[in-house]
């Protein structure tokens, strides 16, 4: 077998293989000889089945077979060679077997784009410092002392007030008198004061006490996003069954130890600050991160191959489905077709490819790998996160050919690391405290004129 590479584009090969026609015969025969291993015909016992008969009989599986097995072992020796890395899949242009004689046929494939990559040794990057200030720590453990909070009836008959929780009946009337189909609820718990209803049916239920009925007026606003409902006044009658409120634990050692195991008040704030302070510090790299990227790529210059082009278009698309499909819609609740999706959202999967290609080829360049035993790892963690099987998860990126896009995800991502920790990080304040810094200079001033 001999081979010659054509550059159909920057990103594009066509190989042209020529097979001779000795390598044709024996690629035919070692198909027959594999058929009559299985092959039972009237007259001969399994096995002995005549070569010539069954190529007669089964002449066009045999050769579709042997052409298939050919050209699949050519692909892996060239491929082997390491030459060319297909980004794409591999387009087969040709014929089928002759027996005795040559077989030509060409495939093609796109591949990554060859460039320079720019000096990114000491390239200046900022990242901000990760702060957590006292104020939100207590906005934490007000929040874990509300969840272990105890809801208790209020015992004298009053309206109620924000905070509290109104138990209700509730329906809605139309203005010709009609009950509204899917406007009604028995026993309803309503936290008021938290925004979670319309200011007029919250007001009217501010104003009753436990066991009176009203009803009233209630206004949904224009930008309503129930398009039924919006611009509409309807009349809401309620009945108010009781009023409760939450009784909040002291903060103490028994609540540290209920929230935590902790020994403390003050071991559970600690550990509050360090969670904290760790996610901030991953978000801040990660921002300092994409702007190291960002910057670097301005500096190159390459073509995209179309296929990852498309691959990171469908992923995007498909994050769009599957948030619509959480909330029960599809894609025709946006109300643009697929190709006014996919032309929103190709400049981002450019991007995201771009970033890919470049991190590629710093790996490339740092000799970086992953191995089998990495991308087994993150199949593990998948599983775990999404709680899936593990075998169900890896069987499906094993049989729809993912597990190079896993690869080259992980090795991208140590790529990123490599790039991180060869450039120049500047610490920064956090731009929220620079703002809050920024204000009381102002009213500092306004106060001194």
């Amino acid at each position: 077998m001999q081979y010659a590479s054509e550059d159909l584009s920057p990103v594009k090969k066509k190989i042209t293989v020529t097979t001779p026609a000795e390598e044709v015969d024996a690629a035919l025969s070692a198909t027959l000889a594999m058929y009559r291993t299985s092959i039972s015909l009237d007259g001969f016992r399994k096995g002995k089945v005549p070569a010539s008969l069954i190529e007669k009989r089964f002449r066009n599986e045999v050769y579709k077979e042997a052409t298939t097995d050919l050209v699949n072992v050519h692909i892996n020796e060239i491929i082997g060679e390491g030459k060319f890395t297909p980004v794409s899949r591999i387009d087969f242009s040709g014929g089928e077997l002759e027996r005795g004689s040559e077989f030509v046929y060409s495939i093609s494939f796109e591949v990554m784009p060859e460039f320079d990559l720019p000096a990114y040794e000491g390239f200046e990057v900022e990242q901000e410092e990760a702060e957590v200030d006292e104020a939100e720590l207590s906005a934490v453990i007000e929040r874990l002392r509300s969840n272990m909070g105890e809801t208790v009836t209020v015992g004298e008959a009053r309206e109620p007030v924000d905070g509290e929780i109104a138990v209700v009946d509730f329906e809605a009337f139309d203005e010709n008198g009609a009950a509204i189909a899917g406007v009604k609820a028995d026993n309803f718990q309503l936290t008021l004061g938290e925004g979670q209803t319309l200011p007029d049916f919250e007001a009217l239920l501010k104003s009753m006490k436990p066991g009176e009925e009203k009803e009233g007026p209630v206004v949904f606003p224009a930008d309503f996003f129930n398009p039924e409902f919006a611009g509409r006044t309807v009349s809401m009658k309620a009945t108010l069954h009781a009023v409760k409120e939450k009784k909040l634990p002291e903060l103490d050692e028994a609540f540290a130890r209920k929230a935590g195991g902790f020994e403390s008040m003050e071991k559970l704030r600690d550990s509050v600050r360090e969670s904290y302070i760790k996610t901030r510090t991953d978000l801040n790299k990660a921002s300092a991160q994409k702007q190291l990227l960002d910057q670097l790529l301005k500096l190159a210059d390459f073509p995209v191959p179309e296929s990852m082009l498309e691959s990171h278009t469908g992923m995007l698309l498909g994050d769009i489905e599957e948030k619509l499909e959480r909330q029960g819609k599809n894609l025709a609740a946006l109300g643009k077709t697929e190709s006014q999706l996919r032309e929103e959202v190709r400049p981002e999967a450019e991007m995201r490819a771009r970033s890919q290609i470049f991190l590629l080829c710093v790996a490339r360049k740092s000799g970086l790998e992953v191995s089998e035993d990495e991308v087994d790892l993150q199949i593990r963690r998948m599983a775990i996160q999404s709680g899936q099987d593990y075998k169900a998860i890896k069987d499906y990126y094993t049989q729809n050919n993912l597990l190079f896009a896993l690869r080259d995800r992980l090795l991208a991502d140590k790529a990123m690391d490599e790039l991180f920790s060869k450039a120049d990080v500047k610490m920064t304040p956090p731009k929220k405290r620079e703002a809050e810094a920024q204000e009381a200079d102002e009213s500092a001033q306004e106060g001194d004129a």
